[in-house]
């Protein structure tokens, strides 16, 4: 188990990381939406590689999973798309800080009502907890 969570510590590194390079990137360019689309191009290599290595298959197997499943890829071209507008202007710390303070919220109903498959975990008031205090640290830093 804990290299899943060093796994996830370093994608959790990687976010702001990804922010502020697609962010001047977008500045450099003149277009974020472009910066969004050479990131996209840039991770589609990367998974295609990734995919060839550990078996090309699964492929065969998209076109029967759910339809409401490749929304996904809407949510991350958002996301880049969002932050590589707003980090310029807003800072990457405060777009990652409410980026963070959106995905414990999310995570928490997710887990909570067992949505999209997840394992239940319920909202305890330990979990309430911890999410006031990230959005307590986030008006903190904004004021």
């Amino acid at each position: 188990m804990t290299h899943y969570a060093l796994i996830m510590l370093a994608a959790g590194i990687g976010i702001p990381v990804l922010a502020a390079l697609n962010a001047q990137l977008g500045k450099v360019i003149g277009s974020p939406a472009a910066a969004g689309a050479i990131l996209f191009m840039v991770a589609l290599g990367a998974a295609a590689v990734a995919t060839l290595v550990t078996g090309p298959q699964a492929l065969s197997r998209a076109p029967a999973a759910p339809r409401h499943l490749f929304l996904a890829g809407l949510l991350v071209a958002f996301y880049v798309l969002s932050i590589t507008y707003v980090a310029p202007v807003f800072g990457v710390g405060n777009a990652v800080f409410f980026v963070l303070l959106g995905q414990l919220l999310s995570a928490a109903l997710i887990d909570h009502f067992g949505l999209f498959g997840a394992q239940v975990s319920p909202l305890t008031a330990t979990r309430a907890a911890g999410i006031a205090l990230m959005g307590a640290g986030v008006w903190v830093t904004q004021h």
